[in-house]
């Protein structure tokens, strides 16, 4: 992994500094395209298409963004890789296919650091611990979760959108840190975990925060921390897990621009340059807060950074939980 990361930081900065290869200016692109490997009408599907309006005509003619779903994001990975490196196709993906895929599956079919070339970062935000009507009302705190699971181990279970997903982790590492028996219920998205938690049939789910923000203000479900390193923007009445004392859990989400690798520095940097003004232009931000996020532009060397400080984090998360790689 070391290695992977010279070559990769190494790579980044031979892109910044080019001037052997053809500069595929950014002014003379007819068409460029976002690829999402999620559905429509999801966080990262809303992101991908504000900052795509935002992409004509200051970095190509027209700009649209693609849906290009499948594998937990792995797919619009893999497409983007295999494209042409001139700036055209721009990946938008949150961290989990980077930074946490490697150690959740044997084989994935690109490698994080030497396909892509990381740009800026797009959106962050933080994940949640939320309880529904199962749990008693008196329980309000992390620890005071962990007594009722241990008390309950019957009843002991938190939901996430998928086996082996961020949420997934984060809630098992949760009941590693507090010695409780927490068993995990996989589904397939977050609705359904949502139906069974505000039902009485699950415990605790774990996942975005925004996810829950319905359900909070109707009452229907309680907010115990958040994951990010200080109060969330949008729950500020809701403490940490640090807070908690459960400081390894700190962790905030993150959406990242990438391009393939061998892209001309010069189209990177335009390319950054576009994608910064966007994230601050006021109805982008609105639409942002509209999801529970944040925007979160970076400079390339910053989500190179970012990257390395994830796979960090999971790499010991993933170990500590004990999990068994997919093949």
């Amino acid at each position: 992994m070391e290695s992977s990361r010279r070559k990769f930081v190494q790579g980044t900065a031979a892109g910044l500094l080019l001037g052997g290869l053809p500069q595929a200016r950014s002014q003379g692109l007819e068409a460029a395209k976002v690829v999402i490997g999620f559905a429509p009408g999801g966080t990262i599907d809303v992101t991908g298409r504000r900052v795509a309006d935002k992409l004509a005509p200051v970095f190509a003619k027209t700009a649209i963004a693609e849906n290009r779903t499948g594998a937990g994001g792995q797919i619009a990975v893999q497409a983007v890789k295999a494209a042409a490196p001139d700036g055209a196709t721009i990946l938008l993906t949150p961290a989990s296919p980077l930074g946490l895929h490697p150690f959740t599956y044997r084989k994935l079919p690109y490698d994080p650091l030497a396909d892509l070339v990381p740009v800026s970062g797009a959106a962050s935000f933080d994940y949640a611990l939320a309880v529904g009507p199962l749990v008693p009302a008196a329980v309000r705190t992390v620890p005071e979760f962990l007594a009722w699971c241990k008390a309950n181990p019957g009843q002991a279970s938190f939901g996430s959108a998928g086996a082996g997903s961020a949420a997934n982790f984060i809630g098992a590492a949760l009941g590693k840190a507090g010695q409780a028996d927490l068993r995990h219920v996989a589904y397939r998205g977050s609705q359904p975990a949502m139906l069974d938690l505000i039902g009485g049939q699950l415990a605790a789910v774990v996942g975005p925060t925004g996810e829950f923000m319905g359900q909070l203000k109707a009452g229907k479900v309680r907010l115990l921390a958040t994951s990010g390193p200080r109060r969330g923007k949008f729950t500020p009445e809701t403490p940490s897990y640090a807070e908690q004392g459960f400081k390894d859990l700190a962790y905030l989400g993150w959406f990242g621009f990438y391009l393939p690798a061998r892209t001309p520095g010069e189209v990177v940097l335009r390319l950054n340059d576009a994608i910064r003004t966007a994230l601050s232009s006021p109805d982008v931000v609105d639409s942002l807060a509209a999801l529970y996020l944040e925007p979160y532009p970076t400079s390339p060397q910053q989500l190179a950074g970012l990257l390395k400080t994830e796979t960090d984090f999971w790499a010991g998360l993933v170990r500590t939980v004990g999990y068994t790689p997919e093949g």
